[in-house]
């Protein structure tokens, strides 16, 4: 098995493969980042959802990454221009535990953990599993019936039964395979950095909908908060050539003084905002994970939770495959896994995009109809705790390894 991309879905594939196909499975993950090391200066942070948390459970990554975790206890929908004296809230998910706080048995449907962090845990447990790691990128992509090849930019070959594609929303080997995609940008950027507070956030996460876009107040471990700050891809621009004194007030006017006073931890960054989706999750002998097969806007905090939903569904069909003698690079377990992860993958992209048109306007019309809609929700205890086990990644039928159980 060979995978392309070493980042958090990369390694976590890798270790679910190491799980389900025992020791001596042949697996290899190539990545040009490798020899780069950790991106220390990367300030992004993500929100595990419980499902994903029991598949690193699992895979005996969490005990490294729970130090780092900070529980999602509640959370908190504002709806407000960013003039207004006050941000009612129109939604919220804090009752009791395990109603609608926790996913099942008491457990927070979510914690927040740095990228850095993460990408450190697997790191060290793909090295620890035995799993070969390259410092190379591939350049060149064939497959036929027997098997697919891998040519490295080093020069060197690879021959696997099967491929994945593990490498990000600009993926060269789904452009090597053909595979085209269907997507567009917001014109919208994320500015993610972190936030030092003078009083605890008692494990609340905000979403301030504003007319540029969500701000986000993500709560980390100790008094921190991780903000993604949601704008017009120009305005963030300027926002980041601001000086840091100007840059602080337009932060502190939007984070607001709940939690005392604030202090800019890093350097604030911009990523640009957008939908693609792949037309087709797989190829002869090449199957597509995470970001290759689809980015969606960050609104709901989903995207790497549906990249790990992607590797446990995938681990388990060729789990499934090679326990019956089966070809674990056939089409059968190729679609087996597209079947299992385009409509969940579709529906969700959607339900993004939708929110995303919905509240980034100015149009009060829309304002009233959308605050309208979450006050319903606010009245029907059922309809929030289904919201809570969607997000959570338990809803539906999902793989073993999101319920925490062994390949």
């Amino acid at each position: 098995m060979a995978i392309a991309g070493g980042g958090l879905g990369g390694l976590a594939l890798a270790l679910a493969l190491r799980h389900g196909l025992g020791p001596d499975a042949r697996i290899l993950v190539a990545d040009p980042a490798f020899a780069r090391g950790p991106a220390l200066g990367d300030a992004r942070a993500s929100a595990i959802a419980a499902g994903a948390r029991r598949l690193l459970e699992t895979l005996g990554v969490w005990p490294a990454v729970a130090p780092e975790a900070q529980p999602m206890l509640t959370m908190e929908i504002t709806d407000s221009k960013l003039g207004d004296a006050a941000r009612p809230v129109f939604l919220s998910f804090d009752g009791e535990i395990p109603a609608r706080a926790a996913a099942e048995n008491g457990e927070p449907f979510a914690h927040m953990v740095a990228n850095v962090a993460l990408q450190a845990a697997l790191t060290a447990a793909a090295q620890a599993a035995g799993i070969t790691m390259v410092n190379a990128g591939v350049t060149a992509f064939a497959a036929d019936s027997r098997g697919a090849t891998l040519t490295l930019a080093d020069g060197s070959t690879v021959t696997a039964a099967l491929v994945a594609a593990c490498d990000g929303g600009r993926s060269r080997l789904r452009s090597l395979a053909g595979i085209g995609t269907v997507g567009w940008p917001y014109g919208q950027s994320g500015i993610v950095l972190t936030v030092g507070h003078e009083r605890d956030h008692e494990g609340k996460a905000i979403e301030h909908f504003l007319p540029a876009g969500p701000f986000a107040l993500l709560p980390l471990t100790g008094r921190r908060t991780s903000i993604v700050w949601t704008e017009r891809t120009d305005t963030a621009k300027r926002l980041l050539e601001l000086p840091r004194v100007v840059f602080h007030d337009e932060l502190e006017q939007r984070f607001g003084l709940a939690l005392g006073a604030i202090e800019i931890l890093d350097t604030p960054r911009a990523y640009p905002l957008g939908f693609q989706m792949a037309r087709s999750f797989i190829g002869p002998r090449l199957a597509l994970v995470g970001d290759a097969a689809h980015t969606i806007h960050p609104i709901a905090g989903q995207g790497l939770n549906m990249g790990l939903r992607d590797v446990a569904a995938l681990a388990e069909a060729i789990t499934d495959a090679a326990r019956l003698g089966l070809d674990m690079g056939g089409p059968e377990v190729l679609e087996r896994y597209q079947r299992w992860r385009r409509f969940d993958t579709l529906a969700m992209g959607v339900a993004t995009d939708g929110l995303n048109r919905l509240f980034s306007n100015r149009s009060d019309g829309l304002r009233l109809l959308r605050d309208v809609g979450m006050g319903m929700v606010e009245r029907l205890p059922r309809l929030k705790d289904l919201f809570i086990r969607d997000a959570a990644g338990l809803g539906g039928r999902p793989p073993k390894l999101l319920r925490g159980e062994a390949l």
